[in-house]
């Protein structure tokens, strides 16, 4: 039996798995159990382009499971646009073709969707267990879907119901104007344009990991904290674009759970603030009723701190329209594979309408 062939394609990592069409059909699984036939990670900048590492990827399979490996289909979730069944990364300069790829792989049938629209599309894959719920509100059956997500970037997307089930519209709304709410937060604006030497900030300059590091050098040069020795090497490092330098983002956001470092609280509220504006303002535009859902590592790796009221405060915070967005589900995202989840459900619908 043909397998179908899963990825999740970033410019730091591509993660990709093969599965059998029986496990992926199967209901009732957990979404992790769905990709559970062979798995496996490769850092994207170690190969020149995408077909050598798929290829790498299916030599690998073919070691571990025996045998030679068919693939029936197959579905990758990029990050970056994807225009007329193409895409390109600036990151890697891949230039990626589903019918080219179908020709040097000799796969039949390929899809390339956006990595936000694959983590739309795995929402339906997620179990109970993959979800948390940040404010109950009131689920309507079949109403709209939004998801947010920061990472290395901003991700959105939003799901309609097509009266039989649910389409997944890309969205590139990280990308749109930040919109500074106080005297506060539009000096952090002036601050991001005038150290990055641009004349506009997107909202993805302020909510993303490096969103996090610029609050906090904002909040480092512009108020009264002291900085302590153990951040401020790491974030110099980092300053100097060292290869080496760990992740400031990491370590700020650990420190302010531990609420051990004030400026590390502060800028980690601040963030939180922003974060939750700019949900609620996707929130807006969309009335996702059938829930909102929180991607992305920042908000697994820190729930206790998109629940000590600030997130929700921020994104509840619509002055006269507040009560539509009390009665909105949002709900965080636990399982970090549900992009890959999403481009699975993708292969297998490919299959299915070969």
């Amino acid at each position: 039996m043909a397998y179908l062939l899963a990825g999740d394609l970033g410019g730091t990592k591509t993660l990709l798995s093969l599965v059998l069409p029986t496990s992926a059909d199967k209901s009732g699984q957990s979404g992790s159990d769905k990709l559970a036939t062979f798995q496996q990670s490769y850092p994207s900048q170690a190969y020149s382009s995408f077909v050598p590492l798929v290829q790498q990827f299916l030599a690998d399979a073919q070691t571990h499971l025996g045998g030679e490996i068919a693939v029936s289909a197959a579905c990758f979730g990029i990050a970056g646009a994807v225009i007329d069944r193409a895409s390109y990364l600036p990151n890697l300069d891949w230039h990626i073709d589903a019918e080219r790829l179908q020709a040097e792989l000799n796969i039949p049938q390929i899809s390339l969707i956006n990595d936000f629209v694959a983590i739309g599309y795995g929402i339906s894959c997620l179990s109970a267990a993959d979800i948390h719920t940040i404010q109950a509100g009131q689920p309507r059956l079949n109403a709209p879907i939004a998801v947010i997500g920061a990472g290395t970037g901003l991700g959105q997307c939003f799901l309609v119901y097509n009266d039989r089930d649910y389409q997944v519209v890309a969205a590139e709304g990280g990308h749109t104007d930040f919109a500074a709410r106080s005297t506060r937060e539009f000096e952090l604006y002036q601050y991001l344009c005038k150290h990055k030497q641009l004349d506009r900030i997107s909202n993805e300059r302020v909510i993303s990991g490096s969103g996090i590091v610029g609050i906090y050098q904002f909040l480092r040069d512009t108020s009264n904290f002291s900085e302590t020795p153990e951040v401020a090497s790491v974030v110099t490092a980092w300053e100097s674009q060292s290869e080496t330098a760990p992740d400031p983002a990491a370590l700020i956001s650990t420190l302010a759970i531990a609420k051990t470092d004030p400026l590390c609280e502060a800028a980690m509220a601040m963030f939180i603030s922003a974060y939750g504006a700019e949900a609620g303002n996707l929130a807006l535009k969309i009335l996702p009723y059938g829930g909102f859902y929180i991607a992305g590592g920042i908000a697994t790796k820190n729930l206790p701190l998109f629940e000590d009221g600030t997130f929700l405060g921020a994104f509840n915070h619509k002055g006269r329209v507040s009560n539509l967005l009390t009665n909105i589900p949002v709900r965080v995202i636990l399982n970090p594979q549900v992009g890959l989840l999403g481009a699975l459900d993708r292969a297998a619908k490919l299959r299915i309408d070969a």
